[in-house]
């Protein structure tokens, strides 16, 4: 006559078997869905800082037939910058502006040094990110 085996606990390791996994691609899923936003919201302010400093410098010095390659200041306040992308300034983080002047375009590179992801599956490689969109002139 065969014993039965004794299967207490079982359930429990099976979970913890699917759990880890389980947890670790949603917590994954989620942080990647945090880093797509700021992208995304980097995108848009950069786009935002293209738009006014062609309002502001670039569109006056074409009509005036002049160089826009001095164009390189930053035309929005702290406070435009928050009302256009308020999800870049979560957790005390601000994101860097800055304007160069190429020989045939001004470039808008927004970056935010302080973004990391909290997931360790991704390595580095999503830590600081920046993106950028250009004048052509």
């Amino acid at each position: 006559m065969m014993r039965r085996l004794d299967q207490r606990g079982g359930a429990a390791l099976e979970f913890c078997l699917v759990a880890v996994p389980l947890f670790t691609l949603v917590f994954a899923i989620f942080d990647f869905g945090r880093y797509v936003i700021t992208m995304q919201s980097m995108r848009t302010l950069a786009n935002a800082s293209a738009r006014a400093n062609m309002v502001s410098c670039y569109t006056p010095a074409k009509i005036a037939n002049t160089s826009p390659s001095s164009c390189t200041g930053d035309y929005l306040t702290t406070a435009q910058k928050q009302a256009i992308a308020p999800f870049l300034y979560v957790n005390s983080l601000t994101p860097t502006v800055s304007t160069t002047a190429g020989t045939s375009a001004l470039t808008v590179t927004v970056s935010q040094s302080g973004f990391k992801m909290l997931v360790p599956v991704w390595g580095t490689t999503f830590n600081a990110p920046s993106t950028s969109t250009q004048i052509p002139f």
